[in-house]
């Protein structure tokens, strides 16, 4: 493309005046105004910048370095800026690139050029950082709430079914009869795991970067301590440059949102099994469920279908920023403006992932009789026979050998185990005391696994305590973190 063809004068166009100083002769070109704009996606930080800039005017207004009267007006600009966001009135205009000249101009608007005066001492570099801090306190909150949620349902419906059996898989064959609330507490742990690791991100982000300026921090006196304490934080960053180069607390929370889905993905996968016609397992409730644009008869889980598609946006979005990231030398650099968008979609993602998941699980129907059926299968107890020979004295190993041999007699006959009689086992090894028909019964199988872990119902009932006990602990904690932070008690309605 020729140099004239680049013009926007060239093409009738009037380009953006760039709006941050004087250094600049001529206007953006506006495929590059379209290219590097970034307000269609962070204008979801708005309230988070409107919140950094109220604690900034108030420090520059308690320091001096503005009048008191002139921090009361920024004050009054960016309370009308944020009733006009919320009524949805404000007018974001993409030839200011992003949402912090959004903001910035439309104070200006407001109040005049005293609106200048708002961004002393302070950098971009250093107002996304704090925006961004602001925003994942929030979220971690937020998405710390949402696995709480989920977590109750599986625990309540585990409580509706101790007595509930059903077969254990590996490999996807059927291995030995668990309870299923043992199977749905499986679940609560993995994603108390999760909740454990979005806590721990939150308790990092404790330092904030407002005043640490574009890298290396400014000549003004800046009471940053002031801005930390305001906004939430226990103090400021500790190092200028770390501050506007790091994105590690947004790579954390995709790291944690990725391992989330996945958790989130296994157990879609569960339900989308357990609701065909070959399983029979569970029915999805409608409100959870689609139908066939053709087949009229059709029932399709879209609704875990969906969360376990999902989840390869959250891994690719993990694979995003850390591609980002991983060549960038200090400090800031405009690539990092693309770590906003996976943030946002993963956000948006796993919010909606738990709270459908939530949905779907605590209206399903389970089908008792077919989990009974298929755990009533006496090759789920083959395991049984091998330990009642190792109880007997006999070597694992050989009595993994013994009962295999046993079991591939039954199979090649196609004759139920049970049928074996005394004589018939003790055929394969003399140990055995007894027929099959006595030796293995489902209900003593269960009760048997009494070790911590196991499927017995003393067990499974302890689990269900401890689990009830520790999400009620967790959500008091929860609450006075919120209350700690009244923003980021909002949740992510606003996101």
């Amino acid at each position: 493309m020729s140099s004239r063809s680049r013009d926007p004068k060239s093409r009738g166009e009037a380009g953006a005046k760039k709006p941050w100083g004087g250094r600049f002769s001529d206007t953006l070109d506006p495929t590059v105004e379209r290219f590097s704009a970034s307000i269609h996606f962070d204008r979801v930080l708005a309230r988070h910048d409107l919140r950094g800039s109220r604690a900034q005017a108030h420090m520059l207004g308690r320091t001096g370095l503005i009048a008191a009267d002139e921090a009361e007006t920024l004050l009054r600009g960016l309370d009308l800026i944020e009733k006009e966001i919320a009524e949805g009135s404000f007018p974001f205009d993409p030839a200011l690139e992003d949402i912090h000249m959004n903001i910035e101009s439309r104070l200006h608007h407001h109040v005049g050029s005293v609106a200048g005066k708002l961004h002393t001492g302070r950098s971009r570099n250093d107002q996304v950082a704090t925006d961004l801090a602001l925003f994942l306190r929030e979220v971690c909150l937020a998405i710390e709430r949402g696995l709480l949620g989920l977590r109750r349902v599986l625990v309540e419906r585990a409580r509706e079914h101790v007595d509930t059996i059903l077969p254990g898989y590996t490999h996807l064959q059927r291995a030995q009869p668990v309870r299923l609330a043992h199977q749905w507490l499986a679940h609560v742990e993995s994603l108390g795991r999760d909740a454990s690791r979005f806590r721990d991100a939150h308790a990092r982000i404790r330092r904030c970067p407002l005043g640490a300026g574009a890298l290396a921090g400014s000549t003004l006196p800046l009471d940053r301590q002031e801005s930390a304490a305001e906004l939430g934080f226990e103090g400021p960053t500790r190092n200028s440059m770390d501050t506007v180069a790091s994105r590690d607390a947004a790579l954390e929370f995709l790291s944690h949102a990725a391992i989330t889905m996945v958790h989130l993905s296994r157990l879609a996968e569960e339900l989308v099994l357990w609701s065909t016609t070959e399983f029979g397992f569970i029915e999805l409730a409608d409100a959870y469920s689609t139908g066939s644009s053709l087949m009229p008869q059709k029932k399709n889980p879209d609704v875990p279908e969906i969360v376990r598609g999902k989840t390869g946006r959250a891994i690719g979005n993990l694979v995003t920023l850390l591609t980002v990231l991983k060549g960038l030398p200090l400090t800031y650099n405009r690539d990092l403006q693309e770590d906003k968008e996976p943030l946002f979609d993963s956000v948006t993602t796993l919010r909606d992932s738990l709270e459908v998941m939530s949905g779907a699980i605590a209206t399903l129907s389970v089908r008792t009789d077919r989990m009974a059926e298929a755990a009533s299968d006496p090759m789920l107890l083959a395991t049984d026979l091998a330990e009642i020979l190792v109880r007997a004295g006999v070597p694992f190993r050989e009595a993994h050998e013994v009962v295999g041999r046993i079991v591939g007699h039954c199979t090649r006959k196609g004759i139920d185990l049970r049928s074996l009689g005394r004589a018939d086992m003790q055929s394969f090894h003399e140990a055995f005391e007894a027929g099959a028909d006595e030796l293995l019964d489902l209900e003593r199988s269960l009760e048997s696994r009494s070790l911590a872990g196991g499927t017995a119902r003393v067990r499974v009932e302890a689990a269900l305590a401890e689990a009830e006990t520790e999400l009620d602990a967790e959500e008091r904690a929860l609450e006075a973190r919120e209350a700690a932070d009244p923003a980021s008690s909002r949740g992510m309605e606003a996101s």
